[in-house]
């Protein structure tokens, strides 16, 4: 990826303290740049360009594609589609204003900003995602559904805060903690008959927790650059694994979105 010719990269030790999260990670890293200069970024190698194009492009395939199949008019609340499809976009574009903007001139306050609001679509995902999923898990109890999606509402903002104020990546981790909690107790009124939902989306909102749940640990462990340093500088890394972990997960939320939008529509609660 060699179309722009770069500025000198820097080592670890000689990138500014605030770059400085993964000691790994030894080389590729941009110099302090102007808005423009991370633009041009873009169109050289270094050890961001996998993190911005491992979100990159599947934000601008979801921008156009999943609206195609997202069945707008085959139901009654054309909300849950709206919802669903920027839950499905937020973290990625988030992420990839992150990663593309960090190393600005502006220093450690531009980056804190930035990392805020790559948090801020990382806690969309989990809110918005989870909202169409209390509206069909109890369906047959409206009273309980607007409470519950009341309640889920405020506990998110709270969870928002404590993620975009978290100092690193732990704190970041345990902040979506209690959601995957929440979302798995709907899960489990499910899986107990209790709840309603389409009998094949379950295993696919399984699935995604999962997949979620487990970027983010590789995240935090930072393997595999922790066993062989210098090795997956630019490519491979455990944040870029992580990436395409958070990409399958929102592929298996659509799917299993999908699910439950098609069993809706030729389900009747009953009496």
């Amino acid at each position: 990826m060699v179309l722009y010719k770069g500025p000198q990269l820097l080592d670890f030790a000689k990138t500014p303290p605030h770059l400085q999260f993964n000691k790994y990670v030894l080389t590729g890293y941009r110099p302090v740049s102007t808005a423009q200069e991370c633009l041009r970024s873009l169109f050289y190698m270094h050890n961001e360009l996998g993190n911005i194009y491992t979100h990159g492009i599947p934000f601008l395939v979801f921008l156009v594609l999943l609206p195609f199949s997202i069945p707008w008019m085959e139901v009654d609340s054309v909300w849950i589609c709206v919802v669903h499809y920027l839950a499905c976009l937020s973290p990625t574009m988030g992420s990839v204003v992150y990663h593309l903007f960090m190393n600005h001139m502006g220093g450690e306050h531009v980056y804190d900003t930035l990392l805020s609001l790559d948090m801020f679509g990382v806690c969309l995902v989990n809110t918005l995602g989870a909202l169409p999923i209390i509206h069909v898990t109890l369906l047959c109890y409206p009273t309980i559904q607007q409470a519950t999606l009341l309640v889920y509402i405020f506990l998110s903002a709270y969870g928002i805060y404590r993620a975009t104020t978290a100092y690193n990546s732990i704190m970041r981790l345990r902040a979506f903690v209690w959601q995957a909690l929440f979302r798995f107790s709907l899960f489990l009124f499910r899986a107990y008959g209790s709840g309603g939902g389409s009998p094949n989306s379950l295993r696919l909102f399984v699935i995604m927790d999962s997949l979620a749940v487990l970027g983010g640990v590789v995240n935090v462990i930072q393997i595999p650059e922790r066993l062989i340093p210098g090795l997956f500088d630019n490519w491979g890394n455990s944040h870029q694994i992580m990436h395409v972990m958070v990409i399958c997960s929102i592929i298996y939320l659509h799917w299993a979105t999908v699910e439950d939008l098609a069993w809706i529509k030729a389900y009747q609660c009953p009496m």
